[in-house]
């Protein structure tokens, strides 16, 4: 959230996860953990390729 990358991400009581990349942009159901994961992993690489552009 700090990067703009996520706007919200929630957990549901099925477990699966609610994500918001954006205020005004659908949300996206995550089913568990290995979405959830794959989405981090996902930032990580946006947030650590946009770092090194701006060296």
């Amino acid at each position: 959230m700090r990067h703009q990358l996520l706007h919200a991400a929630v957990l549901a009581p099925t477990g699966q996860w609610l994500v918001q990349h954006h205020a005004e942009s659908p949300v996206q159901l995550l089913d568990g953990p290995t979405d959830l994961v794959d989405l981090a992993a996902d930032i990580q690489h946006r947030i650590r390729t946009t770092r090194n552009r701006a060296r």
